[in-house]
């Protein structure tokens, strides 16, 4: 498929190179930086890097939005393209009705459902792809781009969704900001992240395996009230972390006690 990118971002910067790779043509890309337009352009052997958000003379038959969730309503007021041309945004959390100021395009959506940086490479293989559309036949072709760089590829609605990125939200963000306290905690004791390591590998392990919530183990599942204290204790030069330990531990306690 001939394929034109907005945006040239981590996650365009990455999807650029597989859809690429994967036999597709990544025609244009267009970013408003234009170090970061011609950075991605010169990955892409059949790509040139756009000056303006006017595609009606490219070839491309299909036009991913890559960009911010706050950007996207600026960037479809101002996209032109090809009457009949498939635009599909790549947001976990923005409706598909966002695009439809797009004159002449048909809406779609195409997420994949993974964290994103540029120097650390992505096995799409391994990544959900969750695409939607307005038409039953943007639909189909959504689906085989997303078939041409993963297997695991799934529709869903707008609704459904934005419930999974706010999911993702609590597994992935969420738990990179407690991974970044536990950084911290260790790093007044002069000791190493890498020795929760095996812990968190094995806690994710279990949790894929069984329902979390069965296998959650520590000190507020066992009501250990000594151990709390001493813990808040040690925390009281950490208000905001502290306040997010208490939470925690009520959350926890409740999710256990069935409440």
């Amino acid at each position: 498929m001939n394929i034109a990118i907005i945006g040239a971002g981590n996650v365009a910067w990455h999807l650029a190179q597989a859809l690429q790779a994967a036999g597709n043509t990544v025609s244009a890309i267009y970013s408003r930086t234009p170090a970061h337009r011609e950075a991605l352009a010169r990955l892409l052997p059949q790509a040139h890097a756009l000056t303006s958000l006017d595609l009606q003379q490219t070839s491309a038959d299909i036009v991913l939005v890559a960009v911010p969730d706050a950007a996207l309503a600026g960037v479809a007021a101002a996209l032109q393209v090809k009457a009949g041309t498939i635009v599909a945004h790549t947001s976990g959390s923005v409706p598909m009705g966002v695009l439809n100021s797009v004159a002449g395009a048909k809406p779609g959506v195409f997420y994949p459902l993974q964290t994103f940086s540029k120097s650390k490479p992505v096995d799409f293989a391994l990544v959900p792809l969750l695409v939607e559309a307005q038409e039953a036949e943007s639909l189909q072709q959504l689906e085989q781009l997303a078939h041409s760089i993963t297997p695991k590829v799934q529709r869903v609605t707008s609704e459904a969704r934005k419930q999974l990125h706010l999911a993702a939200v609590f597994a992935c963000n969420f738990t990179n900001h407690l991974l970044g306290i536990s950084q911290q905690l260790l790093q007044e004791a002069d000791l190493p992240l890498e020795l929760l390591q095996p812990l968190v590998q094995e806690t994710i392990a279990k949790a894929m395996q069984q329902h979390p919530y069965t296998v959650q183990t520590g000190p507020a599942v066992r009501h250990d009230e000594n151990v709390i204290q001493e813990h808040l204790h040690m925390l009281q030069q950490h208000p905001r972390q502290q306040a997010l330990y208490r939470l925690l531990t009520q959350s926890i306690q409740a999710t256990h006690n069935g409440s």
